[in-house]
């Protein structure tokens, strides 16, 4: 069995993460994938407004929801570090064994070659569209066009915990 490893804020949860773990899935080589939620104890800042384990039930959702089982998946929330040249190692004690590393970031790509890690850049999807950072301001704007780049689960949950309310708020200024 091989494992792979995926790292993502998912703040929020969108469809180009659901595609990028999808293709870990089936054209990645990997029977199972670590989902890693980073920056898990950052919560109700602009660029990090959801919780952790609001971020887990986003992931719990979409996935499902785009049929992926959790046969297949473990989702981990991971506190930073504040030191790059042990992160990996940091993520060896917490996580169970991998083998790759799916990601397009250079700084994790690098870290974990560093380490001996098989690491690879799966393709983008819609990386213009799919952006959290384009969806919070979406959702702050008041533009609704956020709803159609997120599962439908998502933006359902969303309105749930009155997320873009928070984003609002966050957003205003005294």
């Amino acid at each position: 069995m091989v494992r792979g490893l995926f790292v993502g804020r998912f703040q929020p949860l969108h469809l180009g993460h659901v595609m990028a773990i999808e293709w870990a899935l089936s054209g990645g080589g990997v029977d199972e994938l670590v989902i890693v939620i980073g920056s898990a104890q950052e919560s109700h800042t602009l660029r990090n407004p959801f919780t952790a384990g609001e971020r887990v039930e986003m992931l719990l959702r979409g996935l499902r929801e785009h049929g992926i089982g959790r046969d297949r998946v473990l989702i981990v929330p991971v506190q930073d570090i504040a030191m790059n040249f042990v992160w990996v190692r940091y993520l060896e004690m917490l996580l169970p064994r991998f083998e790759v590393v799916f990601t397009r970031n250079p700084l994790v790509e690098r870290l974990f070659s560093e380490y001996g890690y098989r690491v690879v850049g799966q393709p983008l999807f819609s990386r213009e569209s799919y952006s959290a950072t384009r969806i919070r301001e979406l959702m702050i704007s008041g533009d609704e066009s956020w709803r159609s780049l997120v599962p439908s689960s998502v933006a359902e949950f969303i309105e749930e915990i009155k997320g873009v309310e928070r984003l609002r708020r966050l957003a205003s200024r005294d």
